[in-house]
C-alpha cells in the first residue's frame, strides 16, 4: 500500500535533496498564521485544548488497565488529563505482536505513513503549541515552532535519510563472476532490510516532540515498533502524536499498536522496566547525565542514542559591532529563560577587556554592556514574557536561588508576572572559581569569567566541552589567526562552533536539514539529529542467494 507514499513522494525527494545540500528549507510553516494554517485554525485548536483538560484522553484500542495524569501547567492551571496506562509486560506484547507485520511491510508503505502522520501532525501544530506551551512552560509562539513544525522538520529530516540508506543499494543483483574457459559462477542476491526490534523512546519535559520525533520516526521508518515513555510532567504533545500516528496506521491497514504510549507518573516510573527489558534494541534518550550513564550501563545488548547535559560557553575576545553582541547575548541568555540544551552559561572575558568599535571596553564594561542589553530586551513585560517563558520544573527556581551565592551578582534574576518565572541571574567569576562554573546549571544563569587573556579562554572552553560535553559553543573576535586557532580547538573538542552571531541568528538555533544537533564527540551526547549512523544503526540488512540456474529451473517448471 503505498498510496501515502506517492501522495508524498515530493515532499520527500525534495527532503532527500535538501539533506544532502545542507541549505535552507522547509515544508512546514514555522509562522502562527490563519492565512497559512487556516482562518478557523486558532480558534479551533483553543476549542480543542479545552476540550481535552479535565477529561480522559482517548487512545482507541490502547493497552490499558489504569488512568494517570498529573500534568500542571506552568503558566497555572492543572490540566487534569488522564491518560492509559498499562503494564510494561502489556506494552512489550502489544509492541511484539505489531512487530512483523510492521517489519514485512514495504519501505515505501512504511515511509509513506511516517510522512503521512507528519502532515497531519503540521496540521495540528496550533493545537499542540498549547500542549508544548502548557507543559513545557515555552510561551505560545516559542510552542508553536519548537513543538510543531521544527520538531516535524527534524521528523522528516530522520525519515528522508532512513529512506536513503535503506534504498541507497540495490535491493537484488545476478552476481556473474567470469571463470576463463569454465561457464562463469552465476548468483543472484537478495537483501532484506530487517528492523533491530522494539524502539524505546524516553521524552523530555521542556522539547517533549523536538528532542524525541527524529528517534521515534527513523525507528518507525526503517520497520521498528515504538514505544513513546514521555516525561510525567509533559504528556500531553506525545500522547497527542502517538493517536494520529495510530489512526494514520489503523487506515492503512496495518497495527495500531506499531506506536504506543508509556505513560507513567513519577513517583512510579516506567524508564527502568522498560530500559532493561531484554526486547527493547533502540533507545532514544534525552535528559541527565546521570540517567544517560545508567540507561548504558544497563541497556544490555540496545543500541543506545543520548541527547545530554553539557556546558555551552561564549567567549568574548573582540568585535566591531559591540552594541550588537550584547543584544544578542542577551536574547540567548533570556530565551526560554535558559532551558535549552543549547543555551550559554559560561561567558569568558580577558580580565583586560576587549576591543570594540567603540574602543577598549574594560571587564566590567563588558558585564556592563550584557546586564544593560538584558534590561532593554525584557523592559516591555508582555515582550519579556514571550521570550522567557516559565519554568518547566520547580527545582531550577531553587538552583537560581542557592547560584546567588556564587558569585559577584552582575544582574539579580526576578520573576515576572506571568507564571512560575525568573529572568536571567548575572555572576561575575574568577578564572580560578572552576568548581563554580565547570558544572551545568540548567536555567537562566550564567557566568561572567574574568580570564588571563583571549587565548586562554578558547583554550579552557574547548576543555570544558571536551571533559564535560557541549553542545553549543560561541565566539566573537576580530583576529583571523585566533579565529583559525579557535575553529581547530573546538572542532577538536567536538563542538559545534558559531562566529560572530548577531542580528536576527542565535547560538541556541539548531536548524533541521542543515544543522547537525550534537556531535556525539563529547559527553553532551553519543548521537547526532540527524547523521548517517543515527538511522543506519536501526536496521540490519540479511541476505538469500541462490544460483542463477536453479531461479531457471524452477521458472521452466512452472
Amino acid at each position: 500500500m503505498t498510496r501515502f507514499f506517492d501522495l508524498h513522494r515530493p515532499m520527500l525527494e525534495t527532503a532527500i535533496k535538501a539533506v544532502e545540500s545542507r541549505g535552507f528549507w522547509s515544508p512546514f510553516p514555522e509562522i502562527p498564521s490563519g492565512k497559512i494554517y487556516g482562518e478557523s485554525a486558532k480558534s479551533d485548536a483553543e476549542a480543542a485544548f479545552a476540550a481535552l483538560q479535565g477529561e480522559a484522553f482517548a487512545l482507541p484500542d490502547h493497552p490499558e488497565n489504569a488512568r494517570i495524569g498529573a500534568e500542571i501547567s506552568p503558566w497555572g492551571p492543572a490540566l487534569a488529563i488522564s491518560y492509559p496506562a498499562a503494564p510494561v509486560d502489556d506494552l512489550v506484547a502489544a509492541s511484539l505482536a505489531a512487530s512483523s507485520a510492521w517489519a514485512e511491510a514495504a519501505i515505501e508503505t512504511r515511509v509513506g505513513i511516517c510522512l503521512e502522520i507528519l502532515a497531519r501532525l503540521n496540521r495540528q501544530s496550533f493545537l499542540m503549541a498549547h500542549a508544548t506551551m502548557h507543559t513545557t512552560g515555552q510561551a505560545f509562539a516559542m510552542a508553536f515552532q519548537a513543538g510543531g513544525p521544527h520538531a516535524q522538520d527534524r521528523a522528516l529530516e530522520a525519515v528522508a535519510l532512513a529512506y536513503a540508506e535503506m534504498t541507497r543499494f540495490a535491493p537484488r543483483a545476478d552476481w556473474i563472476k567470469p571463470q576463463g574457459k569454465a561457464a562463469p559462477l552465476e548468483i543472484e542476491k537478495h537483501w532484506t532490510i530487517l528492523p533491530r526490534g522494539i524502539s524505546l523512546a524516553i521524552g523530555c519535559n521542556t522539547f517533549p516532540t523536538w528532542n524525541s520525533y527524529s528517534g521515534i520516526f527513523a525507528s518507525l521508518a526503517t520497520g521498528n515498533t515504538v514505544i513513546v515513555k514521555p516525561h510525567p510532567a509533559a504528556i500531553l504533545p506525545l500522547a497527542l502524536t502517538v493517536r494520529v500516528a495510530r489512526e494514520v496506521l489503523a487506515e492503512a491497514g496495518l497495527p495500531a499498536d506499531v506506536i504506543l504510549l508509556a505513560a507513567d507518573r513519577a513517583d512510579a516510573p516506567l524508564a527502568k522496566d522498560l530500559v532493561t527489558r531484554p526486547e527493547v534494541a533502540l533507545i532514544d534518550y534525552t535528559g541527565s547525565n546521570a540517567f544517560g550513564d545508567w540507561v548504558r550501563a544497563n541497556a544490555g545488548r540496545a543500541a543506545v542514542f543520548t541527547e545530554e547535559a553539557g556546558i555551552n560557553t561564549v567567549t568574548l575576545a573582540a568585535t566591531e559591532d559591540f552594541n550588537a553582541v550584547c543584544a544578542n547575548l542577551a536574547f540567548s541568555l533570556a530565551l526560554y529563560s535558559g532551558q535549552m540544551c543549547t543555551a550559554p552559561q559560561n561567558i569568558y572575558i580577558p580580565a583586560e577587556g576587549i576591543e570594540t568599535d567603540q574602543g577598549h571596553k574594560s571587564f566590567d564594561e563588558v558585564a556592563a554592556g550584557i546586564r544593560a542589553a538584558i534590561e532593554a530586551l525584557l523592559a516591555d513585560p508582555a515582550q519579556a514574557s514571550g521570550i522567557c517563558g516559565t519554568i518547566a520544573n520547580p527545582a531550577t527556581l531553587q538552583r537560581v536561588a542557592e547560584a546567588r551565592g556564587l558569585g559577584k551578582i552582575i544582574r539579580d534574576s526576578a520573576p515576572l508576572a506571568s507564571g512560575r518565572s525568573a529572568t536571567p541571574l548575572l555572576l561575575a567569576v574568577n578564572e580560578d572559581d572552576r568548581a563554580t562554573y565547570e558544572q551545568e546549571r540548567f536555567g537562566p544563569i550564567a557566568f561572567l569569567i574574568r580570564m588571563r587573556d583571549a587565548d586562554t579562554a578558547i583554550t579552557k572552553a574547548a576543555d570544558l566541552a571536551r571533559s564535560k560535553g557541549a553542545i553549543t559553543a560561541a565566539l566573537y573576535d576580530t583576529d583571523e589567526a585566533r579565529i583559525s586557532r579557535a575553529i581547530r580547538a573546538f572542532a577538536g573538542a567536538g563542538v559545534n562552533l558559531s562566529i560572530n552571531l548577531t542580528g536576527n541568528i542565535f547560538v541556541n538555533q539548531s536548524a533541521a536539514f542543515s544543522d547537525f544537533h550534537v556531535t556525539g564527540a563529547n559527553p553532551a551526547g553519543n548521537a547526532s539529529l540527524t547523521d548517517t549512523a543515527f538511522v543506519a544503526n536501526r536496521f540490519h540488512r540479511v541476505m538469500w542467494r541462490r544460483p542463477i540456474s536453479d531461479r531457471t529451473a524452477a521458472s521452466g517448471a512452472n
